[in-house]
């Protein structure tokens, strides 16, 4: 990390990457969205504060993309259920943790499941198309500064697209958001270079399987994936760096 680099840059890409997104999704929510994104903002600046003066260390801008995440998929419950939930994902997603690049899992995908399995009776939302064709520019910005891994975007587009016979049906709005806000964040996505592959791959195969045999909303299957795609991370890791040693010993005895 030397210069400008640092990992409040990387988390200020993100934002910047993100505002396309937050303005397609604004334009068809209006009023009831923005009151939802400023209440997730309010509720994960508060936990940050705290946090960060206990630990004497400086918020993270990594933190409103978690809420506009939070916002933008989280299960239609009423204000209270919604701040509990952004005070789950936050908390017990993250800042235990020591904050956003120290976690395994993205606040927002433990948020919006902890709504999810807490009240299963609530609606989950339906993204319009327009936030679909937002995330574009976002991980094309995201992936000019290097800090998308291009090779887990890959990983799961390949997998879709063959699976979707070669067109984009399995690339629903809701998909494409996770995979390019929540799978990709460099914080919590496998770090080797063959894991990133693998981790792209039971992504887009896991997009498949949900949409073959669970009849439910298309952001329930798309963050659910994310979860368990997250979750797999660091055992994809191993099983790159096994591979690694093991044609090593072979090439050099």
């Amino acid at each position: 990390m030397r210069g400008m680099w640092n990992r409040e840059t990387v988390a200020l890409i993100i934002l910047a990457a993100a505002l396309p997104v937050a303005a397609a999704w604004l334009w068809e929510e209006g009023v009831t969205g923005a009151a939802r994104l400023l209440l997730a903002v309010i509720v994960g600046g508060l936990w940050q504060g705290v946090f960060t003066v206990l630990r004497a260390q400086p918020p993270s801008a990594a933190g409103a993309v978690s809420a506009l995440a939070m916002a933008m998929l989280a299960p239609e419950v009423g204000p209270l259920q919604f701040v509990l939930g952004i005070s789950f994902g936050f908390v017990f997603g993250e800042l235990i943790f020591g904050g956003w690049g120290r976690s395994v899992l993205s606040p927002a995908v433990v948020s919006i499941m902890f709504l999810g399995f807490g009240f299963p009776t609530a609606a989950w939302p339906a993204l319009p198309v327009q936030v679909g064709w937002a995330t574009i520019p976002a991980a094309l910005l995201l992936l000019a500064f290097g800090v998308l891994p291009w090779r887990l975007l890959a990983g799961a587009l390949a997998v879709l697209v063959l699976a979707g016979g070669f067109s984009l049906d399995l690339l629903t709005s809701a998909v494409a958001l996770a995979l390019v806000l929540l799978v990709c964040d460099p914080a919590t996505a496998a770090s080797t270079a063959l894991g990133r592959w693998l981790h792209g791959a039971l992504f887009g195969a896991l997009i498949t399987l949900f949409a073959a045999t669970w009849q439910t909303a298309p952001v329930q299957m798309a963050v659910s994936a994310a979860l368990l795609a997250s979750l797999s991370a660091p055992l994809l890791d191993e099983i790159a760096i096994a591979i690694w040693r093991a044609v090593r010993r072979h090439r050099h005895g």
